[in-house]
């Protein structure tokens, strides 16, 4: 007996049946893809000494133990780490000072002394 899209019964099934495979198939790399961010939210929650979140650590649990970050989000993370290390030394805020343009600098320090002379005049009956 044919089907009125053209197809016979077999055909039918065959299709259904491949329709299942591709979203089982889909399913699981949506899951291992969920379970790779939620690894990946837990490094980052370590490295800051943020809270952990329940849901990330269930995500990783349901998972196993299989489940790695993305080598792509590893490098990210170590060029994010590389960094920070770099401006929190001595050499970094050298570099940092290099980087601040000096009449700002001088305007900054200038306006927050008229400030504090004023404050202080307001203050004191002797200024």
């Amino acid at each position: 007996m044919a089907r009125p899209d053209g197809m016979s019964r077999e055909e039918y099934e065959e299709y259904q049946k491949q329709l299942v495979e591709d979203k089982m198939e889909r399913d699981a790399e949506f899951f291992t893809k969920k379970a790779e961010r939620a690894t990946l939210r837990t490094c980052l929650r370590e490295k800051y000494r943020l809270p952990k979140s329940e849901q990330d650590e269930i995500m990783i649990q349901q998972a196993g133990d299989d489940i790695d970050v993305p080598e792509e989000l590893l490098k990210m993370v170590d060029e994010d780490a590389t960094e920070e290390e770099e401006k929190q030394s001595i050499l970094g805020q050298m570099q940092n000072l290099q980087n601040m343009d000096m009449d700002q600098i001088k305007e900054k320090a200038q306006a927050t002394f008229v400030e504090m002379k004023s404050k202080a005049e307001g203050k004191c009956a002797v200024m």
